[in-house]
């Protein structure tokens, strides 16, 4: 624990220790490699399709679009987390202001909340595509576009703003060390000496409300495309739609699966180690970073196509020598 420099006025910490996996103590350090290969992966593959998305005039649609955009939010979410990580596990210096913290907080949850309501407009995408095709193009403008995802930011500021609000005004006395790799809100709230039931209501209210009413949008529109989808007398069209629908349907059960295991096992497991909990959350973190762009690359027909194209184009740049044939016999000049 750090001296009084370390306490405000008022008796609270202003700054913390970040101890991610505290267990493994001196150990941490083997940690970097298998993190930051993960890293990696989670950047190159999410970039690599973004970059064909941007690259090809024929993928400039909204539904591409967006695919695009979700997996850019996947490389700012890791981004958030695992560079300071990496960090704090090979130097040991892991000590975080608390308006640091805050922001941390906000920008992780700002992120999750925001890439779910992604998935919400791309469902109403798809649900115009499928449902009134012929008026799709008058009906999914760019300026549709963006109200509606200016709308999906805005609503992702007002379901996490209220938690950092409330996590600022506590008092922290108990302790100045975080035992987790980022500042996760239940993590930081251990560390309070006052009342914190408000916070610990509002947040699980936020998060109850939110995950229910995504659900339910999410089943009604789908519920809606499939039986449309299913009254395409076309077979190549049916299957294409069917196809497409499938895609969406991997990533949200990914991303809901993983964030609705993790809080689960949190209030239930509570005689696992701090350990197990951390792991859980660089879990339900990474793996829809991770998951995402293979699910898109190689489920989406189009962005498929055009990944094989670059990838055979690389190949044939890649110079090849020749080998020379020696010849034992000297050219007899002409």
């Amino acid at each position: 624990m750090s001296g009084w420099s370390n306490v405000s006025a008022n008796g609270s910490y202003t700054s913390f220790l970040l101890v991610g996996f505290p267990g493994l103590r001196e150990s941490r350090i083997l940690l970097v490699l298998p993190f930051l290969s993960l890293y990696l992966v989670i950047l190159s593959a999410n970039a690599l399709v973004i970059y064909t998305v941007i690259a090809q005039r024929s993928l400039h649609q909204p539904m591409y679009l967006l695919v695009a955009l979700l997996l850019a939010v996947n490389i700012c979410a890791s981004t958030t987390v695992v560079p300071a990580m990496l960090f704090s596990f090979s130097t040991h210096f892991n000590r975080i202001s608390l308006a640091r913290c805050l922001l941390q907080m906000f920008c992780i949850y700002f992120l999750i909340v925001f890439d779910c309501n992604i998935l919400l407009v791309m469902a109403l995408d798809r649900y115009v595509a499928i449902c009134y095709p012929l008026r799709y193009p008058e009906i999914v403008t760019g300026r549709l576009l963006v109200g509606l995802l200016g709308v999906a930011a805005a609503r992702s500021t007002c379901i996490v703003a209220p938690v950092v609000g409330l996590a600022s005004r506590v008092r922290f006395c108990r302790s100045d060390v975080i035992h987790h790799f980022a500042c996760e809100h239940m993590a930081l709230m251990k560390l309070s000496c006052g009342d914190i039931s408000l916070n610990k209501t509002v947040g699980l209210t936020v998060r109850i409300f939110n995950r229910v009413l995504d659900m339910l949008l999410l089943a009604a529109s789908y519920s809606r495309i499939i039986h449309a989808a299913f009254r395409i007398s076309s077979g190549g069209a049916r299957s294409k739609a069917l196809n497409t629908c499938g895609s969406h349907l991997l990533v949200i059960f990914t991303v809901y699966s993983s964030t609705m295991s993790s809080s689960i096992v949190y209030r239930v497991a509570r005689t696992a180690s701090q350990d197990v909990h951390n792991l859980l959350s660089a879990f339900y973190l990474l793996l829809p970073c991770l998951l995402n762009p293979i699910i898109y690359g190689a489920r989406t027909t189009e962005i498929r196509q055009h990944l094989a194209t670059l990838f055979q184009r690389t190949q044939q740049q890649v110079p090849t020598k020749k080998p020379q044939v020696l010849s034992s016999h000297k050219e007899i000049p002409g």
